[in-house]
């Protein structure tokens, strides 16, 4: 396993970031779940992400429990605030400094633990002032509860704003998490130079576009049963934009370059976004152990500018790249 610095800071993270997002709690039992866990302690993963909106909460304490025995100091764990989670009050949801001070308390509760490494914005609050967002982050990280601050899919204008008011209130944004693959690549015409200017990683979740790059979706057929395009718990609605036979088509012309490479198409899908020098790391998650075993060989690979050039010209016109469609809720849920 190879680690990687987030952002401008002394933080280091495993490349392969292991996530919980739509496993823990929800899809996977909790002694799965748990092996998953291990699974990816043994590859040599340190870095573990979560949300407090996972499953309810449930996602935090299946992974607390999973991680009590571990050495605290060996491990960088990371969750969000933003959403709502429990009962749906007027104050249940975005950044307000009622939210986030409640919303770090009851994370590390479930986490077991006294502090996150990371603890981030899951989208930006057009409802609070961006001032008191910054200055909530500021406290939590000035009581000890997180050790730095980052966001989740925010703009460039977004982060630019945030960093100059982060720098002013004493600490700095490192890390920024948005969606990110060879096939969703909206971050790279802004979001990414922005951030290289501001000293900002990115953390990206789904590298291989849920599931769609590991080649298990084929044009003209059913999705295979027990697959994410089959659960109807939220796994579904993400993958739809790519369950489409153009590029279902693209993709599969993938799998001769993997096969070049002596590599799995979900290997080639994650070295692909660590290609990019602005991504700290790659969030994978697993329903199997042998998932994690496998996907963690990525961070072996590295990718040539021909091998980036075949991959492009397969995918072809199904990448897709505009910046626009990188946005936060207008409006809270409650």
């Amino acid at each position: 396993m190879a680690y990687r610095y987030l952002g401008n800071s002394g933080l280091k993270i495993s490349e392969i970031t292991y996530g919980n997002w739509l496993t823990h709690g929800s899809q996977v039992e909790n002694d799965i779940a748990e092996k998953c866990v291990h699974a990816a302690l043994e590859a040599g993963i340190t870095t573990f992400d979560t949300a407090d909106v996972y499953a309810n909460g449930a996602a935090e304490t299946v992974l607390g429990k999973a991680l009590a025995s571990e050495r605290r100091e060996g491990l960088e764990i990371f969750t969000k605030v933003y959403f709502p989670v429990g009962k749906l009050g007027p104050n249940d949801t975005g950044l307000s400094r009622k939210h986030i001070s409640e919303g770090i308390n009851a994370s590390l509760k479930r986490l077991g633990t006294d502090y996150v490494d990371l603890y981030q914005a899951h989208r930006y609050d057009h409802e609070t002032p961006l001032e008191e967002t910054i200055q909530a982050f500021a406290d939590v990280v000035r009581s000890g509860k997180a050790l730095y601050i980052g966001v989740s899919e925010w703009t460039a204008e977004q982060l630019q704003e945030g960093q100059i008011l982060a720098r002013d209130a004493g600490f700095s944004i490192i890390s920024n998490q948005p969606q990110y693959s060879a096939l969703w690549r909206v971050i790279e015409e802004k979001v990414v130079p922005t951030s290289k200017e501001l000293g900002i990683s990115q953390i990206v979740w789904s590298p291989i576009a849920q599931g769609v790059l590991t080649g298990k979706y084929k044009p003209g057929e059913a999705p295979p049963a027990g697959s994410r395009a089959t659960d109807d718990k939220g796994g579904d609605e993400m993958i739809k934009r790519y369950l489409d036979d153009e590029v279902l088509t693209n993709v599969a012309k993938l799998q001769p370059i993997a096969d070049g490479l002596g590599i799995k198409m979900s290997q080639l899908a994650i070295a692909w976004v660590l290609a990019n020098d602005n991504i700290a790391a790659a969030l994978v998650g697993a329903s199997r152990p042998e998932q994690i075993t496998e996907n963690v060989k990525a961070s072996e690979v590295t990718l040539d500018a021909d091998v980036l050039k075949q991959i492009d010209e397969a995918l072809g016109s199904s990448i897709i790249r505009d910046a626009s469609l990188t946005k936060s809720p207008e409006k809270r849920i409650v």
